[in-house]
């Protein structure tokens, strides 16, 4: 076998593990997405500033010396109570106002916190120190990080608690229910505000916990939630939007794409691979890889 092939064989074995890693976190951030468009069906667009919240949290957490786990805890409880705040104020009186001021409402609170998180936290990029010691693994011409291989197991973790809670839990029973028709589950006497707000807090508490994840291999900034929001998003819609396990494989086909576009060919192409993939699932198949095409009145 041809050396040069070999050497380019390990190169995109190791291009596919810091893709699986990326798009860990990618699927962290497009659950939440998908699980409030199961629910309510909004795209909330304000998702992404949830992680930044989360992020900017954890860091002045860790800067009041507060150990790694709490500073965690902190920000998956302050991304999660502000967007069950805005649930409340913001996306709640218009709930049956139709999906298109839903949406310019979305965009306009994504807005909102970006430039009230300029003015709040400045606009100067921030570090969140590693929550483990790294140590690199060798394989061959392949590293591999015990921090990647901790990001990956921290996401599997969730997948196997969002199956848990769906399946076997009487609130996860309530959001399949609410998610299937809202207004039988109100007849059969279930609080839809209570199980909507629940969503809105779980899924902003894992973009927070995205945002102290992904604090370990980037700067935070105010205005970092429009970029990752918007891969996460697209994350969601390529793995099926609404479905949990579509948003996981779209999250990881988007990391991997990027990490392979970019070792191969350039790195400036890493943001305009994610949605050339959506283009082509839209075309090909717009429910998503996972979806199912459903006709619905307009």
């Amino acid at each position: 076998m041809n050396q040069n092939f070999t050497f380019l064989l390990w190169d995109c074995l190791q291009y596919l593990i810091n893709g699986i890693a990326q798009g860990s976190l990618y699927a962290l951030v497009a659950l939440g997405y998908t699980m409030v468009y199961g629910i309510i069906r909004l795209v909330n667009f304000a998702h992404g500033e949830f992680l930044m919240i989360g992020a900017m949290c954890g860091f002045y957490a860790i800067r009041a010396h507060l150990p790694m786990p709490i500073a965690i805890i902190v920000a998956m409880l302050s991304s999660g109570l502000i967007a069950v705040i805005v649930e409340r104020l913001v996306y709640r009186p218009i709930r049956k106002s139709g999906r298109i001021p839903a949406l310019i409402t979305a965009i306009g609170t994504s807005l909102f916190f970006q430039y009230f998180g300029q003015l709040t936290f400045g606009a100067d990029p921030k570090t969140i120190p590693p929550f483990i010691a790294e140590k690199i693994y060798n394989f061959g011409e392949v590293n591999v990080s015990n921090v990647q291989l901790a990001i990956l197991a921290i996401v599997l973790l969730v997948l196997f608690f969002l199956w848990w809670l769906t399946h076997y839990t009487k609130i996860g029973k309530a959001m399949r229910a609410v998610s299937f028709n809202l207004e039988a589950a109100e007849l059969m006497g279930i609080n839809t505000n209570q199980i909507i707000s629940f969503t809105f807090f779980l899924g902003a508490a894992l973009a927070g916990l995205g945002g102290m994840l992904m604090g370990y291999t980037m700067s935070i900034e105010p205005m970092m939630g429009m970029n990752l929001g918007t891969k996460a998003f697209v994350a969601a819609v390529v793995g099926g939007i609404g479905i949990i396990p579509g948003a996981a494989l779209g999250g990881f086909i988007i990391g991997i794409a990027e990490n392979l576009v970019a070792g191969l060919y350039k790195s400036s192409f890493r943001d305009a691979v994610s949605f050339f993939i959506l283009i082509i699932i839209l075309l090909v198949k717009p429910s998503g890889i996972l979806g199912k095409n459903i006709k619905e009145k307009v």
